[in-house]
């Protein structure tokens, strides 16, 4: 995998339906891609459409030890509706214990350098782990989502875990998120319905006030242009 052949399959897709794109990847890469579900509706979109085209396809979850209740009643009801069991990665054990020791529970308020070491452990190591021989990373990432999102493109290749990022739904604005779920009658997180439009761990989100940027409620004590956790950077 390279940035050329992700540049090459970005033309060469970016008019395709969603359902399109999806097809060419679980074709073409069938063992080696992987959609990573943070159960929340885009996520749930995604599912629902991967596992029409390929029933076995490969959908795993980080389970980052504080996640809302909410999460968990939707990862059960995604399971039981598709008959599927969805690979959970969990944070280093150790890593978590050092982490408490040299910050406390909640040190992620105090600094954005706290709040990062928090995600590194809980969220990209797993990651790494989850991704780790795979050449194709499924996400629900939307450009309208937020600033720092609005220059994604639909096929990306990720410097980072050294792979290609599909956005599928790049170019899908809330409302076809939502007519989806509600056509196809998709199990989605019941935050939602209490003012979330973006979920993520328990501490580090909060509903949004009206007129608020959708990911207002994520690290809502930070500026806009430093809310991501490291999973979605180029």
């Amino acid at each position: 995998m390279s940035k050329e052949i992700a540049e090459k399959l970005n033309e060469e897709l970016k008019n395709k339906s969603t359902n399109e794109v999806i097809e060419y990847f679980l074709k073409h890469y069938k063992y080696s891609s992987a959609l990573s579900s943070s159960l929340a509706a885009e996520d749930q979109v995604l599912t629902d459409v991967i596992l029409k085209i390929n029933k076995d396809a490969k959908i795993f979850t980080l389970d980052t030890g504080r996640l809302h209740p909410e999460t968990y009643d939707v990862m059960d009801a995604t399971n039981l509706k598709y008959n599927i069991k969805m690979d959970v990665y969990f944070p280093n054990e150790n890593d978590v214990q050092e982490l408490y020791k040299t910050q406390g529970v909640n040190g992620q308020y105090e600094s954005i350098e706290k709040r990062k070491t928090c995600c590194g452990i809980r969220k990209i190591e797993p990651l790494k782990r989850a991704l780790k021989g795979l050449d194709i990373w499924f996400t629900g990432v939307r450009a309208s989502q937020s600033i720092t999102r609005t220059d994604m493109k639909l096929v990306e290749y990720d410097e980072g875990f050294k792979l290609i990022k599909v956005n599928a739904l790049i170019n899908w604005n809330e409302d076809d998120v939502w007519d989806y779920i509600k056509e196809n009658k998709v199990p989605y997180n019941k935050l939602h319905d209490k003012g979330f439009p973006s979920i993520g761990c328990a501490p580090c989100t909060r509903p949004v006030k009206a007129g608020e940027d959708i990911r207002a409620g994520r690290w809502w004590w930070e500026n806009p242009e430093h809310k991501e956790c490291g999973l979605h950077k180029k």
